[in-house]
């Protein structure tokens, strides 16, 4: 058989392959990263409604959604007014080369100026925030650094007399990264603070998660009963080792493309549920993805968020939009951006 016979073949299986697996649903993100994309990010620009200082009001159920900066105390007060929040929820830049790339919003920049604006976000969220009030941070660790900036974000936080540290929660990934020089690194931080005193939902721990170790005997009204025996639930607490989560991918409903380390909904939830009550107002200073306001409309709260991007302000706003039109939590696959594809 001669080569070009050989090639039109190729080509011909080729594309026949191509289609099968596209009949089975074979996919990849339709977006790239867009916090490493400037390309792309120059062209999204031109669909985004809000510009840097503008709010988003939303007319249905009261959300607010802003380009705005976590760290000036102006910008936040924009949004929340007057109002105080029960809860501040906020999933800041971890100060870590994020999927080898240093980009402005998942990037590294010194360890003192990173200080300097994490000490300013939690300076503003302590001003919003009720005499009695939960405070969660996403934080991370570079293990080629040190592990900055957990241990420094940690004794920067002693300086803020208002807040106590609760816990230390960790979200076991269901799939990681690593070497086969290392363990995998399948972790991912949560500091948990409060102000005051305020209520917590033990109810909202529990998981789908049987119980299903019997032991620690122990004797009650003259007779020896088990654990199983005096459980409020047949299910496991969460307790602060979340293994019940599936970190966010490509293959799940909820995933937004284009948008790197997006945080389950799962997560978001079970915090809200927690921490507040129908009917709260939650605040979020780092949108990103959207998940914080998709969470409190599921769970009737309202939500203010904000992000100084204006294209994750904007993919928040059409994420809600999209929740609302289909009862999908998010794209999965497909292009928040259809225009892009016209």
């Amino acid at each position: 058989m001669n080569t070009a016979k050989q090639t039109a073949l190729f080509s011909s299986a080729e594309a026949a392959q191509r289609q099968q697996k596209k009949a089975r649903g074979a996919t990849k993100e339709c977006l790239p990263r867009l916090d490493a994309h400037p390309e792309t990010r120059e062209r999204l620009l031109s669909f985004c409604r809000l510009q840097a200082g503008e709010v988003w009001h939303d007319p249905v159920h009261g959300h607010r959604v802003g380009v705005l900066d976590a760290a000036d105390r102006a910008d936040v007060l924009k949004v929340v007014e007057d109002e105080k929040t029960p809860l501040v929820i906020n999933d800041p830049p971890y100060n870590v080369r994020a999927g080898n790339a240093n980009t402005i919003n998942l990037g590294k920049i010194d360890l003192d100026e990173y200080l300097e604006f994490s000490r300013k976000w939690v300076q503003n969220a302590l001003e919003i925030m009720d005499e009695n009030a939960h405070l969660y941070v996403w934080i991370g660790a570079d293990h080629t650094d040190n592990f900055q900036p957990l241990p420094d974000f940690i004794m920067m936080m002693r300086k803020f007399q208002e807040l106590r540290p609760r816990n230390f929660i960790t979200m076991r990934n269901q799939r990681g990264y690593g070497t086969q020089k290392n363990w995998m690194w399948v972790r991912q931080e949560l500091l948990y603070y409060v102000k005051g005193n305020p209520p917590f939902n033990v109810a909202a721990e529990y998981t789908d998660i049987p119980k299903i170790l019997r032991g620690y005997y122990k004797e009650v009204n003259g007779r020896f009963t088990e654990n199983l025996e005096r459980s409020k639930s047949e299910n496991i607490r969460a307790g602060n080792v979340w293994v019940d989560i599936q970190q966010v991918f490509y293959r799940m409903e909820e995933n937004v493309p284009g948008c790197y380390a997006q945080k389950p909904l799962k997560a978001i939830e079970r915090m809200m549920l927690a921490s507040s009550e129908e009917g709260n107002l939650i605040v979020d200073f780092f949108a990103h993805s959207g998940t914080t306001l998709i969470a409190g409309e599921k769970l009737n709260r309202r939500v203010y968020t904000f992000d100084i991007d204006p294209i994750f302000a904007e993919i928040t706003i059409r994420r809600l939009e999209h929740y609302r039109k289909t009862g999908k939590t998010v794209w999965q696959w497909r292009n928040p951006f259809p225009e892009l594809e016209r």
